[in-house]
């Protein structure tokens, strides 16, 4: 992979006070769903921001915009709700890594997208919502006083007008409950072999319902992450970047980083909009934010442990919330409806399998 020309001082100059709260923008849509994995799994919040803030610097600098880096949100659902095990999330990631190196190197991906419907991936995005949100309340039940608190603060930002913010007001909330019971948090460096021993192969484990995740997690990948990413990345901040190279480098990313203990990640488009909506104006904010990253990391480990569960259930109904308002953007609402709820009847991968077929089918009985 080639990094154009521009120097490292062309592609980071001019910070401004818009880089340095763009930053935040991109950090909604990753905080709340990684201390949720963390808090629920035995994956450490640590390790998965140092790799976040890897990445911000890593693609920030390699496309000069400010590209985003989140997790791949079909997988988090999927982890979170118990649906997938550690070991299933990493053979997943490590999949969908091969697969969209494989897409993005052989220019493939616009013609992919072109052929899936895009209600089939909304409907994706809405079984994964229902998902978070049914673990939100499963969490929020078990103490519903901290629950109500936390709802109350997110739905006080939301009455300010600042509703894309209101996750992660929710998850500094719920940060200050953990820092008061725990104390402030001491600085403490990773151990080496956390972070830097790769898996093992039995903590791969290539499930079918590892395979089916795969599957439903790249059809969200295909249109948000790359298709929509490269649009937005055009729009909002004049940066010529294919679908193909987005794809190209989601999956070098993941082949790195999953076997060394990465979450899954992406290059959303929320993450996109998020960076412009709070005023990102040059690569620098994936730079300011990859640090804040590894700062976070260095002091991340108690305050993880002393979180309230009810607090991480109000944030992850909001980041439903979040998700279900975007996948009804669609032309075929029913379609749209019935993948999502068929997603969280059975498993992800089935619906997108059904879905598709559905789509096909309805194309079908148009045309005749």
């Amino acid at each position: 992979m080639e990094f154009p020309a521009r120097s490292l001082s062309e592609r980071a100059r001019a910070l401004s006070t818009g880089d340095v709260t763009g930053a935040v923008g991109d950090s909604v849509t990753v905080l709340p769903v990684v201390v949720a994995v963390s808090a629920l799994t035995e994956l450490r919040l640590p390790v998965l921001l140092l790799w976040f803030g890897a990445f911000q610097v890593v693609w920030g600098l390699r496309y000069g915009a400010p590209v985003s880096v989140e997790p791949m949100k079909a997988l988090a659902a999927l982890v979170v709700a118990g649906s997938l095990t550690v070991g299933e999330l990493a053979a997943a990631g490590t999949l969908a890594g091969a697969v969209l190196l494989a897409l993005g190197a052989a220019g493939a991906l616009g013609a992919l997208a072109a052929r899936i419907d895009a209600a089939v991936i909304r409907g994706v995005q809405l079984a994964v919502a229902l998902l978070l949100g049914k673990t939100g309340l499963e969490l929020g039940a078990g103490a519903p006083k901290a629950a109500l608190a936390a709802a109350a603060v997110g739905g006080a930002v939301v009455a300010l007008g600042y509703r894309r913010a209101s996750a992660l007001v929710v998850l500094a909330f719920g940060t200050a409950l953990a820092v008061g019971e725990t104390g402030a948090p001491g600085v403490a460096v990773p151990a080496l072999p956390a972070f830097g021993g790769i898996r093992s192969a039995s903590a791969f484990a290539p499930t079918a319902d590892a395979l089916s995740a795969t599957g439903a997690q790249l059809a969200m990948t295909v249109g948000n992450a790359a298709v929509a990413t490269s649009l937005l990345l055009g729009d909002l901040f004049d940066a010529e970047v294919s679908p193909d190279e987005l794809a190209t480098s989601m999956g070098a990313m993941n082949l790195l980083a999953v076997p060394l203990g990465a979450f899954p990640m992406c290059h959303g488009s929320g993450g996109v909009a998020g960076k412009h909506a709070f005023g990102a104006e040059t690569a620098g904010a994936n730079l300011i934010l990859g640090g804040l990253y590894a700062a976070a990391a260095l002091a991340a480990a108690e305050v993880v442990a002393a979180f309230p569960m009810a607090v991480l259930g109000v944030i992850l109904a909001l980041v439903a919330v979040e998700l279900g308002r975007a996948s009804l953007d669609t032309d075929a609402l029913g379609l749209t409806v019935g993948v999502g709820v068929l997603g969280v009847a059975t498993n992800v991968g089935v619906a997108f399998a059904v879905g598709i077929a559905a789509s096909v089918a309805m194309e079908w009985v148009r045309k005749r």
